[in-house]
């Protein structure tokens, strides 16, 4: 772990590939271990994939019905985890890519809240446009955990969604004048070649009994695969790993953004 007293540069420094294995299954978990190496000063990346699940922010503690629809889609095989960030519902499964960055920050509480967001969408869409997927960031009305920093694939109101992001920031405690004011957590969810029907029920199944009065529309989203096939390029065999080496290769040439 790099030391206050003589690490380099927050914005100079490499980010350090987390091994998945090495992290609990429970993304709440895991965010507190990437949270706790960004206090401690370092760089961190986490590129993971996780098996059929929900995962929602802390504020759908809220809705009465939560503990009941967990415990039933627990029993269906699709547990529904909590985290940290903000936003909505998220869905995981097969074909859909994680990215998770946590690094210190010198700055007051948000105020590098959309420089961290662009600095995120700048390595997907630099490791998406490597394959030929040209993509942008903006809102898309319709899909899952909207916001203004989806990285989307098409034209104005014709946008697709094909990553969706968010950040957590946290205090450091008992910061002095040499120590990071915050650790921050920003994530990124990519559809590579996920079902888009699928996540998309199963995602609205689950707020339609908690009651939420939130659905989702699958022609607001579309995969990495989907996006390849509109514009007729050929499709890899490989097409999940493929995306996650441009990931990481993009990972390994970045460092956390100008402070």
């Amino acid at each position: 772990m790099a030391s206050f007293a003589t690490r380099p540069d927050i914005d100079s420094m490499p980010f350090q590939l987390i091994d998945p294995a090495s992290l609990s299954g429970d993304p709440l978990d895991a965010e507190e271990a990437l949270l706790a190496r960004a206090a401690a000063g370092d760089a961190v990346a986490h590129v993971w994939e996780a098996p059929a699940s929900l995962v929602v922010p802390r504020s759908y503690q809220r809705y009465a019905a939560l503990a009941d629809a967990r415990e039933a889609f627990a029993q269906r095989g699709c547990p529904v985890w909590l985290r940290l960030s903000g936003g909505g519902l998220v869905p995981q499964g097969p074909g859909i890519l994680n990215l998770s960055l946590a690094y210190p920050v010198h700055a007051p509480m948000g105020a590098l809240s959309e420089t961290v967001y662009v600095h995120l969408c700048r390595i997907l869409a630099d490791a998406l446009n490597s394959l030929g997927v040209l993509t942008h960031w903006q809102a898309v009305e319709g899909s899952f955990c909207d916001g203004r920093f989806n990285l989307a694939w098409g034209p104005g109101d014709d946008a697709r969604k094909i990553a969706g992001t968010a950040q957590y920031w946290r205090r450091v405690p008992h910061a002095d004048k040499d120590a990071p004011l915050y650790a921050v957590l920003v994530h990124a969810v990519l559809l590579v070649d996920a079902d888009p029907i699928e996540i998309n029920e199963r995602a609205n199944a689950f707020e339609a009994m908690i009651e939420s009065g939130r659905r989702y529309e699958e022609m607001r989203i579309v995969t990495v695969a989907q996006a390849l096939a509109y514009e007729c390029f050929s499709m890899p065999a490989d097409l999940r790993e493929r995306v996650r080496a441009e990931l990481i290769e993009r990972v390994k040439e970045a460092s956390p953004p100008e402070q």
